[in-house]
């Protein structure tokens, strides 16, 4: 009987000592998950999955319960907010700048107090409106325009895009938006491209923020189409420096184009989700 009994005793204390550590681990991960699911709340197409139970549901709701589904339908619900689908914005877009967006606030590369985030689709012609600004505050775009594109990326429809010098061409990706100031164009704005490869290059090319006459409804009815820059967003007379002053110091701004090779590090939804739950939290204690 005693030559049992250590053998005993140490089951029992492995026992208490595993409950021990799970109990320490559920305690680190437990506020963490938390933090995400009171992070963003679930969207209403995420709720009607679970409205009407059929054979799969169950599979359905845990999906829905993952942080990147919740990440989703937060996108969704600001983007239905600020109204940018009425305005011509798809989603997916939208999505995609927002990802930066937060990749970059949470990088610190965006000033604290600059919470507008600007879009050019470069899918949609230059006779279109191809240009928001949304205040991120507010949830409400602010400015809805045309947008001109480089000489040499293509006539109405911009297809080649460059970091080189003298190409005369778009480039694609994320900028912040420096300092303004008074150039050959007038009131311009100064513009830091961060991904590599892509626009690194833009301030040394004097890729800048600025008006231009060709950059009219008028132009459009005599040329079919928006005149072109030297690879500069030029913007209309009538808008550019309210746009310049609202923009300056510190925002985000995305050129998008779908299917044109572009990549980013800022484009990773894991970091995204950190950022929303950082600022969700530091949003509650204030």
């Amino acid at each position: 009987m005693k030559t049992h009994q250590p053998h005993h005793h140490t089951s029992v204390v492995q026992r208490q000592r595993d409950v021990r550590r799970s109990r320490r681990m559920m305690r680190r991960v437990l506020p963490f998950v938390a933090s995400l699911f009171l992070a963003t709340p679930l969207a209403g197409p995420l709720l009607k999955s679970t409205a009407h139970p059929r054979a799969g549901a169950a599979t359905t709701t845990k999906a829905a319960a993952t942080p990147l589904a919740r990440f989703d339908a937060t996108m969704r619900e600001t983007f239905d907010r600020t109204g940018a689908e009425q305005q011509g914005l798809r989603f997916e877009v939208f999505q995609k700048a927002m990802t930066g967006y937060l990749n970059l606030r949470q990088a610190g590369r965006l000033a604290n107090d600059q919470h507008h985030l600007t879009v050019i689709d470069f899918d949609l012609p230059s006779t279109e409106k191809r240009l928001w600004v949304i205040d991120l505050n507010s949830d409400k775009v602010v400015f809805h325009t045309l947008v001109a594109h480089g000489h040499n990326s293509g006539e109405n429809e911009a297809t080649s895009f460059s970091n080189t010098d003298q190409s005369n061409m778009s480039s694609l990706g994320f900028y912040v938006t420096g300092t303004e100031y008074v150039g050959k164009h007038g009131q311009s704005l100064r513009l830091q491209g961060v991904d590599e490869g892509f626009n690194t290059n833009a301030a040394a090319r004097s890729v800048v923020m600025h008006g231009a006459d060709y950059v009219s409804e008028e132009f459009i009815k005599q040329n079919g189409r928006l005149g072109r820059s030297l690879g500069c967003p030029a913007l209309p007379l009538d808008q550019y420096a309210q746009i310049i002053s609202t923009v300056h110091g510190g925002s985000c701004l995305f050129l998008n184009k779908s299917n044109a090779g572009y990549t980013s590090k800022y484009l990773n939804p894991e970091i995204a989700i950190a950022a929303l739950t950082a600022g969700k939290q530091n949003a509650s204690k204030s």
